[in-house]
């Protein structure tokens, strides 16, 4: 579970470079890319979640 937390932080601390260092200049492509980001965000919380009750289920 460790290296599940360690790559969400990585994914997370890229979100917020993203954010604010490398933001796209147009706002739709911008808001594109952020909700694709934060959907995969979620996915892989949904991911460890599975995981985790997966584990708990043993």
């Amino acid at each position: 579970m460790k290296l599940h937390l360690t790559i969400f932080a990585f994914l997370i601390a890229g979100f917020v470079a993203y954010n604010l260092f490398f933001a796209v200049a147009d706002d739709r492509m911008n808001t594109l890319i952020n909700i694709v980001y934060a959907s995969i965000l979620f996915g892989y919380i949904s991911f460890m979640a599975f995981t985790l009750l997966k584990k708990m289920k043993k």
